[in-house]
Parts: structure tokens; sequence; C-alpha cells
């Protein structure tokens, strides 16, 4: 069976593993230069490695990574100290520390009830909040559970937490850092069910909550086995092909689509296959859908659909930022030093940010230099009209104002990345319009984290979704 892929982001990768490995012959046209969609990288011309995001692998994607396993890249993440920090302003920090000797969900209450980033007060109220909610259910019941937090997607997660008895301080300290990271909105804006599908998989599965991040670049250390294990089964990627039109005929009332239009710059052929999956971002696929196709509500409801700008910013230091507690660790150049981890803060218009040159040192840390720290400003509206260098001088002001120390040190290189629509967003109602893999289209089908599967829209969720799309496919098969 011929299959045709629009998209080389992380669902399109996916799918086309499934495909390949069930014997499929796989063709994937990517309009940029590099693979990886919003999880992509590349090497400017200074040497500088650059993301789209910051990307951080919680332990329960689980897809993502059995696929990393099967390609061989699951050996390239780096594990962090089970502890979620907050930096505050002045260089205070508070933590959720997952940290004791039993797993899910003491873990969690322990977290909770001893974190200094709540007074006592938000954290008696968010107990009450968190133990009246559908988790609870899920400790013996998890299908359950997942299907009343289903039920929940029409009201936003502060709306739900208050009504349970949650504070401000808690939405303010906590919760909209980690709304910030998790959907790019805060949490008035993002639905309750994201966020408690998210808690119910902290308070059930231990290793949930655990934190692991690359080694270097997903270029090379994420896409790159892809890739290579994709070739070795003879899938065909193609770069800087953009698809222009889905051509389509109509049979007995039977719409089928026969082939799809590739640019490469100003030459266009026709591509045809036996069937067509688009693994796009909610941009891509609303400019390439057919519009007489909108007649069917499957795919008219993809255009209620929205995206969430962010901007991803990188500062290069000549010392260690997160570097606390020891002025000499600090401005030596000869190790890194500092938090290796994901960082929260509530006191930034960045929600997370980290130092790769910790975190994923392969590409980021340099001998001779200091710190890299990757930032990720959410809400991103407010930034993407602004210069590079406004952003770069906002950020590094902001940074200051978080680790004080961080003001004897200069920034030596700084790097933005604006995408005016990324995440899916997440908001109260939204999840009705999300359009399934299998189409009223018999030979076309749907990939991306927007479209439905069971978890957030992230890395997770790419790969839910093209493997669904693997499995829809290879069922017309069947048939």
């Amino acid at each position: 069976m011929r299959v045709a892929i629009v998209g080389a982001g992380l669902a399109g990768l996916a799918t086309a593993v499934d495909l390949a490995d069930a014997g499929c012959e796989v063709q994937i046209f990517e309009s940029r230069p590099f693979v990886g969609g919003k999880v992509g990288s590349w090497v400017d011309n200074d040497g500088n490695h650059v993301e789209m995001g910051l990307h951080v692998f919680f332990g329960c994607y689980y897809q993502l990574f059995d696929l990393m396993e099967k390609v061989g890249a699951l050996s390239h993440l780096r594990l962090k100290e089970h502890s979620h920090t907050f930096i505050n302003k002045g260089g205070r920090t508070g933590a959720l520390d997952f940290r004791f000797f039993t797993g899910a969900p003491f873990n969690g209450l322990k977290a909770f009830f001893t974190t200094s980033q709540l007074s006592l007060q938000d954290k008696l109220q968010n107990a009450i909040a968190l133990g009246t909610s559908p988790i609870v259910r899920g400790l013996v019941d998890f299908d359950g559970a997942m299907k009343t937090i289903r039920n929940l997607d029409k009201i936003s997660f502060a709306d739900w937490f208050r009504r349970h008895g949650g504070s401000e301080g808690s939405i303010k300290r906590m919760w909209n850092p980690i709304a910030y990271a998790l959907g790019f909105i805060d949490c008035e804006n993002i639905s309750a069910r994201c966020m408690l599908t998210i808690f119910q998989f902290f308070a059930v599965r231990s290793e949930a909550s655990v934190l692991r991040m690359l080694e270097g670049s997903p270029d090379g250390y994420l896409h790159k086995p892809i890739v290579d294990y994709l070739a070795a089964r003879g899938t065909k990627i193609y770069t800087r092909r953009q698809v222009r039109e889905i051509q389509f005929a109509e049979n007995d009332g039977q719409t089928h689509v026969t082939g799809i239009v590739v640019a490469q710059g100003d030459t266009t052929e026709t591509i045809t296959a036996d069937a067509y999956v688009c693994a796009c971002d909610i941009p891509g696929i609303q400019r390439i859908l057919p519009s007489d196709w909108r007649k069917w509500s499957e795919f008219d409801n993809i255009y209620k659909l929205d995206a969430v700008p962010v901007a991803t910013v990188q500062l290069r230091f000549d010392g260690w930022v997160t570097e606390l507690q020891d002025a000499e660790k600090r401005k030596q150049l000869n190790y890194a030093a500092g938090i290796d981890n994901l960082l929260y803060t509530a006191d930034a218009d960045f929600s997370c940010f980290a130092d790769l040159a910790l975190t994923s040192p392969s590409d980021y840390y340099r001998p001779g230099e200091g710190s890299l720290l990757q930032l990720v400003l959410t809400p991103g509206d407010p930034f993407i009209k602004e210069s590079n260098e406004a952003i770069a001088q906002h950020v590094l002001k902001q940074v200051h104002e978080l680790f004080p120390s961080s003001r004897e040190l200069n920034m030596t290189w700084y790097g933005v990345v604006k995408l005016a629509q990324s995440l899916y967003r997440e908001a109260p109602g939204m999840d009705a319009y999300r359009p399934n893999q299998k189409t009223p289209i018999p030979n076309f089908f749907l990939a991306g984290s927007y479209t439905q599967q069971d978890y957030i829209d992230s890395m997770e969720g790419a790969t839910i979704s093209g493997r669904q799309a693997a499995k829809a496919i290879l069922e017309t098969i069947k048939q």
C-alpha cells in the first residue's frame, strides 16, 4: 500500500514508522527545510543550535517512549531530579518535591503539603479542591475517572478549581505557571479537562511526574534516529516541499482523493497514493483542506479551532545564571554549575525555562562559556510584533529580577524564535471540534496533536495521533 503523508512533525513521523513496519510504501512531504514540526531544531550560521520551543519529556509519555525505544533514541534522554522547581523574584525557590519513599499518590500528597510555593491556607484549599476531584476516583477506577474528566471540557480549570474550594493564591503562584507550560494559556482560559488529565496521570502513576530532557538538540537526538529508521525501511522524506492542493473526485456519491499537488520552488508535481495523511498543525490543515469539504462537519469544525502564539528565547551568558549559592562557581567557566532541571516561574512573562548547557549539554554546553537559558514567553501575543532585540532585552531584565546575582554576568548572545500559531488552544468547549484521524473520505486521514486523542497537545499527543492514524489506515487494508 502506498501512503503519502503531508508533514514531517512527530505526528507524521510516528504515522510513517507504524506504516513502514507494516510494509507500506511511504512518502513524506515537508514544507520546512527540516523535520520535526513544532519540535524542530536547526543550526544557525554561527553554529548555535536553535529550537522551536523548550521540550520536556514527562514520564507518562508512554507512546513517545515506545517510539524512541524502537528507533534507538530512548537512551538519549537524561533523567532529572524528581522535583518541579519554581523560581520567584529575588532568587527565592519553591518546589513540588515528589521524592518520597513510596510512590503515587503519596509522593504527590507529600509534594503538595510540603511545598514552600504556597501558603498554609492555599495548601489546605488546594487539598480540598484536588480531594473532591475525579482524581480520587481514578485511584481505583482510572477509566471511569477519565470519562468524568472528559466531560469537564466545557469549563475552565480556574472555574472548576474555585467551585471546589481552590484559592486564588494557588492559581497565581502554582497552577498558572504549570498551565502556561502545558498549553501556553492560563487557568482562566485552559479547559479543566486538559489540566485534570495531567493531574490524573500524576496521581495514579508514580513515574508520570518524572522529567527528562534530551542529551542535546531534537534534530540530532530525537529526529535523526527516527529518520534513519524510516530510511532503512524504504520511506522517502522530502523537505522544502509544499503541498499546494488536494485533488479529489466523486463517483457514485463517494469522494476519494486522487492526488496531491506538491511544489518545489516554482516546479509542481502530482503525487498519487492509495492513502493520504495530513499530519499538519492547525494553520496547515486549515490552509490545505478543499473548501468543498466543509459540507462535512468533521472538516468544518476544524476552522473553529485556534492556535496559540509563542516566542522562544535563548540567552547565552559568560557565567552560570542558576548557580544561587556560590559566587566563585557562578563566574568560573571550567565546568557547568546551577540547577539541572526544568524551572517554572510565576514572576515573569516566561512560564518555564531551563539552562540547556546543564540539562542538554552535548549540543548546548560550550567550554569557556556559561549558561544557555531557553525561555518560553507565554502568552506570546504581546511579543510577536516586537523586534528580537527588544524581546531579548525584556527577557534579560526579568532574568535579573529572578536571579539578582545574574547582574554580575554578561549576556553574550541571544536568539528568538516566534510562532504566530503554535499549540492548539485548549480552551473550554473546544474538544468537541477536534476531528478523528479517520475522516468521511475513505482514503484520507488526519494526524496531529490537535486531532482527537486522550492527551494534551504535546509530543505525546502528536505521537498518539500518528499511531491512531496508522492504525486506521491499516484497518482499511484488512477491509
